[in-house]
């Protein structure tokens, strides 16, 4: 099993149609009204080849996108009720240039509860997540030897006959959750993993 945890970002949502409103209800206990309802959108992951080497195919993406609808989003990865602060109600791959992009629509209810979370977000101070998702597969660009199975000689980055190896990332088996997390401001934060096939990170 692959766990892994990759970095996402914070999208504003567009204005609450009526149809995000009828999933956002399909998550809910009781009908919920549009002001009662904060939404956003998160840039989860994409099929490039990421700075560990790492891609996820579109199909993964594709099936992600499928196993995320109702999940929850915590803060800092503490599976805990008491942290849970929004819910993922829709999810797609979108094309943005060559890269198709998992996008993640979430909500979250508007309370005194939440209030501090939404202003962090909409003033852009809360913006970074952290994705967790487990694979089934993690294949070689140069040999095809899945690394859940057995480890290759290959290393990612390094180049082969002229071709540079990547690893992909297929065959989701979960989608368990999404956190917002506190992470340094810096552009190098923007993956962030915890690889477990078969040895170092």
């Amino acid at each position: 099993m692959s766990e892994l945890f990759k970095a996402a970002l914070l999208e504003k949502a567009a204005a609450l149609s009526e149809e995000d409103l009828q999933l956002i209800n399909r998550q809910a206990l009781r009908e919920l009204k549009a002001e009662e309802v904060f939404t956003f959108r998160l840039a989860a992951c994409d099929d490039q080849i990421d700075r560990d080497h790492e891609r996820f195919t579109e199909a993964c993406l594709e099936q992600m996108a499928q196993l995320y609808v109702g999940k929850p989003v915590l803060k800092d990865h503490l599976w805990s009720a008491g942290v849970q602060t929004a819910r993922v109600y829709a999810a797609q791959v979108e094309v943005q240039g060559d890269a198709h992009r998992l996008v993640l629509r979430c909500y979250m209810p508007r309370t005194e509860g939440t209030a501090e979370t939404i202003a962090a977000i909409e003033s852009g101070m809360l913006r970074e997540c952290s994705v967790g998702v487990v694979v089934g597969r993690v294949t070689c660009s140069i040999c095809g030897a899945n690394q859940l199975d057995t480890l290759c000689k290959h290393m990612g980055g390094r180049e082969y006959d002229g071709q540079v190896c990547h690893f992909d990332l297929d065959a989701p088996r979960d989608a368990y959750e999404v956190s917002l997390v506190a992470v340094p401001a810096q552009r190098s934060a923007g993956i962030i993993k915890s690889k477990r096939y078969g040895g170092g990170a």
